[in-house]
This record gives structure tokens, sequence and C-alpha cells, in this order.
């Protein structure tokens, strides 16, 4: 658990991109997350990584469904990370072990803006 406040990801000058990745996880057969929490903080690592990466959040509900979506300057930076040889190999092990199902929704953002008391 992190120690940092909970916030959102700030808005940014349109346009950019954003990539919604909406998922139901298996239940684990071996212990709690069979290393998902250990490779979803090596994806992390590597999108922070990636040019053109603006941030991300991510919620999980009481239910079950999550929802990830990250901030991306440019298509290009999209690309990019879809293409990243380590993230292409969690993503074959999130097809096999981790999930029931998944959706990923991409958007190219026109407007942004946001409030914030105080």
């Amino acid at each position: 658990m992190s120690d940092q406040p909970v916030t959102p990801v700030p808005p940014f000058e349109p346009p950019y991109y954003t990539v919604v990745f909406t998922s139901v996880r298996t239940e684990a057969e071996d212990g709690p997350d069979d290393g998902y929490d250990e490779t979803a903080d090596r994806m992390d690592e590597l999108v922070s990584a990636v040019p053109g990466f603006l941030g991300m959040e991510s919620a999980r509900t009481p239910g079950g469904l999550g929802i990830t979506v990250g901030y991306f300057r440019d298509a290009d930076a999209i690309q990019q990370w879809r293409g990243n040889a380590e993230h292409r190999t969690a993503q074959k092990r999130g097809r096999g072990e981790w999930y029931e199902k998944y959706v990923v929704h991409v958007a190219k953002v026109e407007r942004s803006y946001g409030f914030e008391r105080g």
C-alpha cells in the first residue's frame, strides 16, 4: 500500500490519448495472486519509462471489476507500450491465468479539465 495521498491524474493539454483497461480477475489457484502483484508492479515501472506516458489510475470494485486508465501524449507512445516484450508476455499470462475477461478502449481526448477544493 502506498503512503502517497489518493489523487487523480491531472488534466493535460489536449489532444492526448487514453487507454482504458477494464477487467474481471480469475480466482487465484496458487496463492493469493500467483505473481499478479509483482507483474503489475513491473508493468507500472516499464510503462512509466515510455516516452510520452503521462500517468495512470487504477481502481477495483468490491465485486471484482478492475479499471486501469493510462494516459499517453500520442499514438506512438501507445504503440511503443503495446509492443514492449515484457508487456506482451504479461498479456499472455493474463489471458492464461489472471483474467476471466477484459476489454481495452483507446480514445483521443479532446477536452480535459479538473477541480480541486482549496
